[in-house]
């Protein structure tokens, strides 16, 4: 069997279109499976690599009510914007003196 070149571009455009096309379903599929009312969901080893803290940190961050979560099948997932929040109550502001 032999295939002319444009003919094989030709079906090689349409794969790569193909592959596209399904990337950005999966992409949209896991943006909804990670979510709750559009709000990106995050679980603890997203927390942990985020904010560089050992999970006894985060655990007591949790048990203080710092840090809000909330359990889904047995799992602790966070909200993006709960974790934003918690970021910007423990910035500590420096004045510098003069």
């Amino acid at each position: 069997m032999n295939i002319d070149r444009m003919e094989f571009i030709s079906w090689m455009e349409r794969i790569i279109e193909r592959f596209d096309l399904m990337s950005a379903h999966i992409s949209e599929l896991e943006k909804k499976r990670g979510s709750v009312d559009g709000e990106e969901l995050l679980d603890n080893q997203d927390i942990l690599q985020m904010l560089k803290i050992s999970s006894r940190s985060l655990q007591r961050y949790r048990s203080s009510g710092r840090l809000p979560y909330y359990t889904i099948s047995g799992k602790i997932y966070y909200k993006l914007s709960d974790v934003h929040q918690f970021i910007r109550e423990s910035f500590n502001v420096r004045m510098p003196k003069t």
